[in-house]
């Protein structure tokens, strides 16, 4: 495995023989972390292929083994790359990271002008996002577009989003930017953050537990209400 070499490009139709296994992956992965995904469909992922804003890694005998997308919201000026998946057998040999990064280079080329940024409940993406010069930015520094906001509709953690208007949910934001924040700058942002990498995991949890405290109690509280109706 360690000397496992990979072919790493733009995907195209001809690799939407894979987009029904990535997706059913994505959702597998999800449930592993017991964190919330906003779910593709297969047709998706495969209009995405065919529009060459996707990034798929391949062994060299044609397997599977790992899968990225573009989105682009507020007509170009925001990017995300999203649904970062790799095949099981393919983790922690750093796949991840090198798919990341291409996929980064080719939204710099699609959307050279654009913002981009991303939303992730992991550490170790976090990691490479701030590796490329993202650095935490608050949800409010994020698209306005509420296209966007209704990919989140499928995630488990939505009443959460909704709950704080958009303001904040179990999800970190990062964002990218290519001209208002000087290269000098970013490098700067990303050292202090991987600096401090250990302390936002630990936050990442305590705003899981508190989130999903305050969903319990609203969900006991709902209940309780409901025997009230139901006697009277």
């Amino acid at each position: 495995m360690a000397n496992q070499k990979f072919i790493i490009k733009p995907a195209s139709e001809e690799h939407c023989q894979y987009a029904e296994t990535i997706t059913e992956e994505m959702e597998l992965s999800a449930q592993a972390r017991g964190t919330g995904i906003a779910k593709r469909s297969p047709e998706y992922i495969k209009t995405k292929m065919k529009e060459g804003k996707a990034v798929i890694a391949l062994t060299a005998s044609g397997q599977w083994a790992g899968f990225c997308y573009i989105e682009a919201w507020g007509h170009g000026k925001f990017v995300a790359n999203s649904g970062l998946i790799v095949s099981p057998e393919f983790r922690k040999h750093g796949l991840a990271r090198e798919i990341k990064r291409e996929v980064f280079k080719l939204s710099r080329k699609k959307y050279p002008d654009a913002k981009i940024f991303g939303l992730t409940t992991g550490a170790a993406v976090m990691k490479i996002n701030s590796e490329l010069g993202y650095y935490p930015v608050s949800y409010s520094d994020l698209t306005t577009d509420d296209d966007f906001w209704k990919g989140c509709q499928s995630c488990v953690n939505y009443p959460i989003l909704t709950s704080k208007n958009r303001s904040n949910c179990l999800c970190t934001a990062m964002l990218y930017e290519p001209k208002s924040v000087k290269k000098a700058e970013q490098k700067k942002l990303s050292a202090q953050f991987n600096k401090n990498l250990s302390l936002f995991e630990r936050l990442i949890k305590i705003k899981r537990a508190m989130f999903l405290n305050i969903a319990k109690g609203k969900n006991a509280l709902a209940k309780v209400k409901e025997k009230v109706n139901q006697s009277s």
